[in-house]
Parts: C-alpha cells; structure tokens; sequence
C-alpha cells in the first residue's frame, strides 16, 4: 500500500502507532517525578539522520487524517535533516520510535531512566518469506503507566490499523 500511494513505510507504521495508541487511554498518561500526568494529544517521535551526520530528534503531531498526518512528518523531518536541529511538541504525550533498518532485530533492550518514561515501539528490516513479509517489534513501556495486558492490546491494535489499510 505504501509503495502504490508514494508514502514512507516509516512514516506510516508511525501512523499506525499512532492511530492504535489513540484508542487506549493509557498512551494518554505519563509517569514522571512520582506524578501521573494526563495529556489531551498525542504526538510520535521519531530520529532523523541530518545532513552533519548525526541524528536530530522530531516530534510529529499525531492525527487521524494520514495525509495530514503524512505531510506534517515530511515537512518536520525534512526540516530536523537540514537544521540539524531537533524539535519537540510539549503539550502532548510523545510515544517514542526507533527504527534501526539497516539490521534484523527481535528485539531491543533499552534501560528506562527518570529521564525516558515514555512508551517506545522499535523495529529493524522487514523481513521477506516464501507466503508472507513479517517485522518484529520491540515495545517498551512504563509499568506505571500500563500492565503486560494493555501491552498486548496495543499490539493487537497497532496490527489491526496495519491490516485495516
């Protein structure tokens, strides 16, 4: 589908995170500083190569209109490459993305800090089989903000807005 509508895959998993993580009032909370905070939106961060070889941080507010949505990550990505410049939205709770394409990962082990409460979804290079193409995902949450339950319920989700497309 991303290939027939000239769209990114990465932008639209992210979408697609996007869109589960919305229909779950726990992707709305954030534990931080022993509070829970509460947020009204929802935005997906994303890494962005720059054009002085390093990374850039990018925050994209999220939408259920994927052509909005598609524009605003073309527009804030291409933006964070040629700044060099990282860019936040803060009045939003901002589920966190890495993909690490240039390799095959099951799964990826990230120490949380006080620093890094946020939910985090990652996945590396999609890999091709004889019937299907399949990608794992790493997803990374906050105890506090959510059980091993709503965990699963959100990758239920998250396939469901895949498949729906």
């Amino acid at each position: 589908m991303t290939r027939r509508r000239g769209l990114k895959f990465n932008m639209f998993l992210c979408w697609c995170i996007g869109k589960a993580a919305s229909q779950m009032e726990e992707f709305y909370l954030l534990p931080e500083q022993g509070k829970l905070y509460k947020y009204d939106c929802l935005a997906i961060n994303v890494i962005v190569n720059n054009r002085a070889g390093s990374i850039s941080s990018c925050d994209i507010p999220y939408t259920d209109d994927l052509d909005k949505f598609c524009s605003d990550y073309m527009a804030l990505t291409q933006a964070a490459s040629t700044s060099c410049e990282s860019s936040f939205v803060d009045d939003a709770m901002v589920i966190g993305t890495s993909a690490m394409t240039a390799t095959e990962l099951d799964c990826i082990v990230n120490q949380y800090t006080d620093l890094f409460c946020n939910p985090m979804v990652m996945w590396g290079r999609y890999r091709k089989g004889w019937l299907r193409t399949t990608l794992p995902i790493s997803f990374q949450f906050h105890h506090v903000q959510m059980d091993g339950g709503h965990a699963a319920r959100f990758l239920e989700e998250l396939q469901k807005a895949i498949n729906s497309i």
